[in-house]
């Protein structure tokens, strides 16, 4: 599987192979997805749906390689990791070729995409100092007790299409430093980027086995949250497959952490830098053509702010719509033509509810991609909560913004809204930023940062209805979720190990 073959794969539309046993095999599925470009709508590969016996190879492949792993020192593993992310540095521009080219978005994008997941792989390298257990000596006379953590065994993660090389990252690098195995579900859309990392992770010294893929849609999700031998499972997604993967799974007793949906919103005060304001809104409403789970999708314009509106329509109208592989290009194409078709009835239905729509991009043709999935900057202004478009994701380039008279009812409005991923809000003032992060209840909140995404040394922290689970992802809690603290109370009595008598009372530990 050399980096030719990718090429002349994606090229010739032939088949997208799985990985397992540290080896990449042709599937003898008889169904296949195509994959398409979606700037094109062109078929570039088409992907197995794994048979029964393909994806219980895959679970044995990691629960062999286990067995070994679990007692490799964490030196190896650290070492391991540290190849990794140096083969994923170099190799990074190739991996955001492979993502505008499934996935669409455009390259500057991509390569933040590959960027954003190698800061994990990087921080995974301190696992020295992560998977510290604790100790107290004397507890009691002579008695001492201390804590381990040790890895769960093998671990599933399912990801979205949205980021293809950064949410895999969140997952398979953390399960395996801490001494787990892997089997990787990677979205039937774009899978290529994950195909590529699986290279890069032979090359850096991951045994064979201790990391598979398969594929498929929900026949392979089934598998994983049923499979006895898989004990815990990472999930990013949609509101419907996460809330089905987290109740499927924690039913068969397995550990589970789910992203969801999102309606993040973006606050804007009269006092904020006008100026920086709005080209945060347009980045972070339009970038990556709003396929973002973190996307301020939702702009909260309070008292005079809403007289900016006007000029963020201009700098939305600014933006370059085109395929992602194209040099200056600000946003892509959507996903799938079912996406786009999506989003345009999103935007039809705030318009027959009483939105004003100050500008439309459903029917924007690119040329040289006419048959693309496109659709460029859109703004519905005058939103009401019980609107659709507000009350649902979009999930595409879409700003929705409402008219509030004061930060009091700015809060008021987004606790009342059931997700909490993440909130902005923007201002010069101290004082109304602190009283904004201590009330708004959200997991993430940003001043003056559009799209606040923990670094790697913290953990993705979305609550509410965009989260189901007891652990975030990486960070500390990533630690916490791959593996299970063992306490040990241990007694080694300082008198002469001679004595005759059996104590039969409860121990008191004085």
């Amino acid at each position: 599987v050399s980096r030719l073959h990718w090429s002349r794969n994606y090229a010739s539309a032939g088949t997208t192979q799985l990985f397992i046993d540290g080896k990449f095999v042709e599937s003898q599925t008889n169904e296949w997805i195509d994959v398409h470009n979606p700037a094109t709508n062109e078929v570039i590969t088409r992907v197995p749906c794994a048979t029964d016996s393909e994806m219980n190879s895959a679970v044995a492949a990691a629960e062999r390689a286990f067995q070994s792993w679990k007692d490799t020192s964490i030196l190896t593993r650290q070492q391991v990791m540290f190849r990794l992310q140096d083969l994923i540095r170099k190799n990074s521009a190739e991996i955001a070729k492979l993502i505008t080219l499934e996935q669409g978005k455009t390259l500057p994008d991509a390569e933040g995409d590959v960027f954003r997941g190698l800061q994990v792989v990087e921080h995974a390298c301190s696992i020295t100092s992560l998977q510290l257990g604790e100790s107290l000596p004397s507890v009691a006379k002579d008695m001492d007790t201390y804590t381990y953590r040790v890895p769960l065994g093998v671990t599933a993660g399912i990801t979205p299409f949205n980021f293809p090389a950064m949410i895999p990252l969140w997952m398979f690098p953390m399960a395996l430093v801490c001494g787990n195995t892997s089997v990787i579900k990677p979205s039937e859309r774009d899978p290529g980027a994950v195909m590529f990392m699986m290279k890069l992770a032979q090359e850096a010294g991951i045994p064979d086995g201790a990391v598979n893929v398969i594929h498929g849609s929900k026949k392979a999700v089934n598998f994983v949250l049923d499979n006895p031998t898989i004990k815990a499972v990472s999930f990013v997604g949609s509101d419907q497959a996460g809330q089905y993967i987290y109740e499927r799974g924690s039913a068969n007793g397995k550990r589970v952490q789910s992203n969801m949906g999102a309606k993040n919103h973006g606050v804007i005060l009269p006092d904020a830098n006008k100026e920086a304001t709005l080209n945060a809104l347009c980045g972070a409403a339009f970038g990556a053509a709003g396929q973002r789970c973190m996307a301020l999708s939702t702009a909260v314009f309070v008292g005079e702010t809403k007289n900016w509106i006007p000029e963020l329509v201009e700098r939305a109208k600014q933006l370059k719509v085109s395929a992602g592989s194209e040099p200056g290009a600000d946003l892509g194409p959507l996903i799938t033509p079912e996406a786009k078709d999506r989003v345009c009835k999103l935007v039809q239905s705030g318009v027959d509810d009483g939105a004003g729509l100050i500008l439309d991009g459903r029917d924007i043709t690119v040329k040289g991609y006419e048959n693309g999935n496109f659709v460029g900057p859109t703004i519905l202004t005058d939103v009401k909560p019980n609107m659709e478009c507000y009350t649902e994701e979009i999930f595409g380039p879409v700003l929705v913004t409402l008219n509030v008279d004061s930060l009091d009812d700015a809060i008021s409005l987004i606790n009342a809204n059931p997700y909490g991923n993440g909130t902005a809000i923007f201002t010069n003032s101290g004082a109304a930023a602190r009283k904004f992060q201590n009330e708004v209840d959200v997991g993430q909140i940003g001043v003056n940062v559009p799209i606040p995404v923990p670094l790697p040394m913290f953990a993705f922290t979305g609550s509410r209805g965009s989260f189901r689970g007891d652990t975030n992802f990486y960070g500390k809690s990533g630690i916490a979720f791959y593996t299970q603290t063992k306490t040990i109370t241990s007694l080694w009595r300082e008198e002469d190990a001679s004595d005759k008598v059996a104590p039969t009372a409860m121990p008191t530990m004085k």
